[in-house]
């Protein structure tokens, strides 16, 4: 489990810092574009950075969707439990786990639905080509505007973040019917800081 919580954060981390540097190299150009310098503008011109708006939503999609199973294991999604946290404890219990398996639920379908739209979309093409196998009677499916990327390619954040989102509300799940416990985020505490050092900061 420590691999894959490494690896989910890492991914939206790495998906964050990579989408914000294009962003603001996209924007730096095109305002220096703007200048008429001779030379450097008719190089940078030249530059086609058309595929950067494209690239960071791709980007953020991939980031939103990891970033919600992220959101399920660590408990920060924002949620209104006044009348749930009001009842008694076995009402309490029984609410929580409902709603935690009709979480799974609806993130399973999702991901289902979402591996069957990818499937169709180009993605037996591309899978079936990699295997060397004949897919001369296969639609290839279409591509994205500007990086002319495989759009099953793009639409893999569907089964593959819905998916890890619906393992995530099962280990909660079962979590709570061990320990009753949810995870829960505390908002004053930062990463890498002790708790000496932040009680010394305050």
């Amino acid at each position: 489990m420590k691999i894959l919580d490494r690896l989910e954060e890492w991914i939206i981390a790495l998906l964050m810092g990579a989408a914000t540097l294009i962003v603001f190299i996209a924007v730096l150009h095109r305002y220096m574009a703007g200048y008429a310098i001779p030379g450097l503008q008719d190089w940078l011109l030249s530059i086609n950075m058309t595929w950067a708006q494209e690239l960071t939503i791709i980007m953020f999609v991939w980031m939103a969707k990891f970033g919600a199973a992220y959101g399920v294991r660590t408990g920060i999604h924002v949620g209104v439990d006044v009348l749930i946290n009001r009842m008694g404890g076995a009402t309490r219990r029984k609410f929580i786990i409902f709603g935690l398996a009709a979480g799974a639920l609806f993130t399973g379908i999702i991901g289902i639905m979402g591996a069957t739209f990818v499937w169709d979309n180009g993605a037996h093409y591309g899978i079936f080509e990699l295997l060397g196998r004949n897919v001369d009677e296969l639609i290839e499916g279409p591509t994205t505007p500007d990086l002319e990327w495989p759009t099953w390619m793009v639409y893999s954040a569907i089964p593959l973040g819905s998916g890890l989102m619906c393992f995530r509300f099962l280990q909660v799940l079962v979590a709570f019917i061990r320990t009753g416990e949810l995870p829960h985020h505390d908002h004053g505490h930062v990463d890498g800081l002790e708790e000496d050092e932040a009680e010394n900061a305050a």
